[in-house]
């Protein structure tokens, strides 16, 4: 099995910086652990298996390959493009977010 490396952008860190952030101030250190273990689990299914992902996203937005993957026991979606040699995660977004418009955010390119 061949498997991609996962690289998630500028962006998509920042997102995941913020959502550690919000469990962090709810007083939950063990629930920022716990979405940390599980994005570390959701990239390495999308390395392993890219076309997985739900292609919603890429319909709705005319972005054709973007996929989306959920993350397990959160409310997040990990949004990414499979290349040849990588795995091009651009936002890791709650999914009760307009996830088309947050798409849009500058940060893409």
């Amino acid at each position: 099995m061949n498997v991609k490396p996962v690289i998630p952008r500028e962006r998509a860190n920042r997102d995941v910086d913020e959502s550690i952030a919000y469990y962090l101030s709810e007083g939950s250190e063990q629930v920022a652990l716990a979405i940390i273990d599980s994005l570390e689990q959701a990239y390495a299914h999308i390395g392993r298996h890219p076309a997985t992902g739900s292609p919603r996203y890429a319909h709705e937005l005319e972005i054709p390959g973007l996929r989306a993957w959920p993350l397990k026991r959160f409310p997040h979606l990990v949004c990414y493009l499979e290349h040849t040699d990588h795995i091009d995660v651009w936002r890791v977004l709650h999914g009760q977010r307009d996830i088309p418009a947050w798409l849009h955010e500058p940060d893409h390119a």
